[in-house]
C-alpha cells in the first residue's frame, strides 16, 4: 500500500517545516519546487527547452527566475508558454519518484495543488494553516519581499479558509510542537486503515 498525501498551504503557513516533520516518520517526499528548481539548474531538463523557447532566460547554463519574473511582466503570453515547457517536465519528475520512492506514505509538498487540480492524483490532502497575522510575520522576517509583494502573491491564491474546507486534514502550525503532534496523528492514522485494509 501506498499512500498518497498532498500537501498544500499559501505563502508563509510553515509547510517546508510540516514536510520535513512528515520525513521524519519515515514518509517520502517529493516537493514541487525543489522539482523546478532542479528542472532549471545548469544540466536540467528545462534548461534546452527554455533556451530554444526564451534564449535570454538562460545565464550561467541555467534557467535564470529573476529573467524569466522580467519575461512574463513585459510579455504576460510568456506565461502559459513556459507553463507548456515545464508542466510536463515537472509532471515526469514526479512519476520518476512514485516510481523510485521507498516508503508506505508519499507526501507531495504542492503549494498551488488545489489551484491546478492536482488533488485529484492524491488519496488525501492535508493543507497547513496559521493566523493571517503570523503568516506575514514569517514571510517579511524572510527578508526577501516587502508587504506589499507578500499580499499581492497571497491575494493570488486561493483564500486559506477555502484550502482548510476542501483539505482532508487541517495542521495548525501555531506551534512546532503542535505541528509535529498532528502529523503524528495523521500518519498514524493512514498507517492504521491501510493495516485494516491489508
Amino acid at each position: 500500500m501506498r499512500f498518497k498525501l498532498g500537501l498544500t498551504g499559501s505563502i508563509g503557513m510553515g509547510k517546508s517545516t510540516t514536510a520535513a516533520m512528515f520525513v521524519n516518520k519515515g514518509c517520502a517526499l517529493w516537493d514541487a519546487d525543489a522539482a523546478v528548481h532542479r528542472l532549471y539548474s545548469a544540466g536540467g531538463a528545462a534548461v534546452e527547452p527554455m533556451r530554444a523557447a526564451f534564449p535570454e532566460a538562460i545565464e550561467a547554463g541555467a534557467v535564470s527566475r529573476d529573467a524569466l519574473k522580467r519575461i512574463i511582466a513585459q510579455d504576460p503570453d510568456a506565461l502559459a508558454r513556459i507553463e507548456a515547457i515545464v508542466h510536463p517536465l515537472v509532471a515526469q519528475d514526479r512519476e520518476t519518484f512514485i516510481r523510485e520512492a521507498d516508503a508506505d506514505i508519499l507526501v507531495f509538498d504542492i503549494p498551488l495543488l488545489f489551484e491546478g487540480g492536482g488533488e485529484a492524483a492524491m488519496d488525501a490532502v492535508a493543507c497547513v494553516t496559521a493566523p493571517p497575522d503570523v503568516q506575514e510575520a514569517r514571510v517579511l522576517a524572510r527578508g526577501t519581499m516587502t508587504a506589499e509583494q507578500f499580499r499581492h502573491i497571497r491575494d493570488k491564491q486561493m483564500p486559506d479558509a477555502e484550502k482548510r474546507a476542501r483539505a482532508d486534514y487541517v495542521i495548525h502550525t501555531d506551534t512546532l510542537d503542535h505541528a509535529r503532534a498532528q502529523v503524528r496523528e495523521i500518519v498514524t492514522e493512514i498507517r492504521q486503515k491501510a493495516t485494516r485494509h491489508a
